[in-house]
């Protein structure tokens, strides 16, 4: 019997483990919760409520031209030849009280005084009409959306007309009723490119109770212009900073 050597090499019981494999796992747990811990995250996103309580649902395509329409709480958007609806626009526990078309978009006046803009892919824009809910509660919604042309919305109540441009909801100009005088947005009237607007007063004459205004603020002798425009849309700012307009 022939007998080959052969080499045996003993592993010795103090001798390393590798510990490659472990930190294979550890990396896997790590990534495994880093995953768990952002699609908590995003459900939490998602779950948390709107900030105003919009709730926006889009039943088609948006085009164009649309009707709008307030029902039942709700500013619907439809096709006129339809009448399929193809969004609407709600807020929790609010009210629409009227709404106005603006170049493709729906501006809303809610019965909490805030002024919504919506293109029926977004809300894109939300303001805050101050001190006007109690007021709006008896008055409702007539007269109080006044488009003014190039892009720029005047919203009236009685202590104040303030003017929005509707691209952005940028405010422009803020126009105050005079000392012991209110604006009178039902028995606003639009001539030319003007909107005269009635402001009541207890003991002023009769031409100091009406005012005019346009998209560049009240039209009065040497005013000093307001460019409206977006930056980087349409021509030169004549002056970007907003103004308020002098109560005369």
């Amino acid at each position: 019997m022939i007998v080959l050597p052969v080499e045996v090499t003993r592993t010795s019981p103090h001798a390393p483990v590798s510990r490659a494999p472990l930190r294979t796992l550890r990396r896997l747990v790590a990534a495994a919760a880093a995953l768990l811990l952002a699609a908590l995250l995003l459900a939490a996103h998602q779950a948390r409520p709107a900030p105003y309580g919009d709730r926006l649902t889009v039943h088609a395509r948006v085009q164009h031209p649309t009707e709008l329409r307030t029902h039942e709480g709700t500013v619907e958007a439809y096709d006129p030849t339809t009448g399929e609806v193809r969004w609407r626009h709600a807020r929790d526990g609010r009210r629409p009280l009227t709404v106005l078309p603006a170049r493709g978009e729906a501006i809303t006046l809610w019965d909490d005084g805030f002024v919504t803009a919506t293109d029926g892919r977004s809300v894109r824009w939300h303001r805050a009409l101050p001190a006007s809910a109690d007021w709006l509660a008896g008055h409702g919604g007539t007269g109080v959306l006044r488009p003014l042309g190039r892009g720029i919305l005047a919203v009236l109540t009685p202590r104040r007309v303030a003017a929005y441009r509707t691209a952005d909801g940028d405010l422009r100009w803020v126009l105050p009723a005079r000392k012991g005088c209110w604006f009178a947005p039902e028995r606003a009237l639009r001539r030319g490119g003007a909107l005269l607007i009635a402001q009541p007063c207890a003991r002023d004459a009769w031409t100091a109770q009406l005012v005019a205004v346009d998209d560049l603020g009240r039209i009065a002798p040497h005013r000093r212009p307001l460019g409206n425009e977006v930056l980087g849309r349409g021509p030169e700012h004549l002056n970007p900073q907003k103004l308020v307009a002098v109560a005369r």
